[in-house]
């Protein structure tokens, strides 16, 4: 006969009451099967656990040294269930994100990453910086629960949710001419930009705000000139301080503050980068609805 976990609960019954007509009662059951399933344990085991007499039931060496053991895995068994309903209901587990280079400086997902782990601090948040495409790849390679991404284009196994939009801005110099060429509603034309050097996101960053500039200077009717391309929106910011040329970034790169340099808000319609949170469509853990609840939830009240 095999032990089971059923066995282990009649023996501890029975060791706590020294009595098998009240373990019988605490288990619901008659006390015939329940001595029967004693025996059967005992000869399974290979050693007497309890000694029975007519007026008493006592423990035997073996029996307390087996009762330690048995209570020990039954609270093992109790807790490992209770983690695993934690784990089923979003509470407990490890949550693989990626995020851009210039995510962080969008006040919302980092606002939204804090109230996610004050809400569920046994959760562990393992954050890795990516860029977009790489995102995308860890994401079907599994690699990824959730990637928070500037998207151009995803695969069809991919879901994507907008968190919100991320105007985009004409970085340059604070005393560069096209300062002075806004609008009456403080916004630059990006055709103003036209012959201007550009410095821009490399390529290889994957940063989809580099298709997004493109995209815009097309319609606009023109090619980007690139003087100077860089890996980091600080570096860019630094480079435009430095006269190389003129900039695309988003709006929440305007937290880089760096002398003599402005944000210029453009003025074309298009001219915006949208934040998502994207995931498989057929992601299983728990912790991704309830994190993808939440960041939209937070993004929402601070839009």
């Amino acid at each position: 006969m095999t032990i089971e976990l059923r066995h282990l609960r009649y023996f501890v019954a029975v060791a706590d009451t020294l009595h098998f007509g009240k373990a019988a009662e605490r288990l619901g059951m008659s006390q015939p099967p329940l001595s029967q399933q004693i025996r059967q344990l005992e000869e399974t085991v290979g050693a007497r656990l309890l000694t029975r007499t007519n007026r008493r039931v006592a423990l035997t060496e073996p029996g307390r040294i087996f009762l330690k053991e048995a209570r020990d895995i039954l609270a093992r068994v109790e807790r490992a269930t209770e983690l695993a309903q934690r784990a089923q209901r979003g509470e407990l587990g490890e949550l693989h994100i990626g995020f851009t280079r210039t995510i962080p400086l969008s006040q919302q997902i980092p606002r939204a990453i804090f109230e996610f782990r004050q809400r569920f601090p046994a959760v562990h948040l393992q954050l890795e910086e990516m860029n977009s495409l790489r995102q995308i790849d860890a994401l079907l390679e599994r690699r990824l629960h959730l990637g928070i991404l500037r998207p151009e284009s995803l695969p069809g196994s991919l879901v994507s949710k907008r968190l919100f939009r991320d105007p985009l801005a004409a970085v340059v110099r604070s005393d560069h001419p096209a300062v002075k060429r806004v609008n009456a509603r403080g916004k630059l034309p990006i055709a103003a930009l036209a012959q201007e050097p550009f410095v821009m996101f490399a390529r290889s960053a994957g940063a989809g705000v580099y298709e997004r500039t493109y995209n815009l200077c097309r319609n606009a009717g023109f090619s980007p000139r690139i003087a100077q391309d860089a890996l980091e929106a600080s570096t860019i910011i630094g480079l435009v301080a430095a006269g190389l040329g003129v900039a695309i970034l988003p709006e929440s790169c305007g937290h880089i503050a760096l002398e003599g340099v402005t944000f210029v808000p453009l003025a074309d319609a298009a001219a915006m980068s949208e934040i998502h949170v994207v995931y498989r469509d057929d992601e299983r853990s728990p912790l991704v609805p309830r994190f993808v609840q939440l960041l939209l939830a937070g993004t929402r009240q601070t839009g």
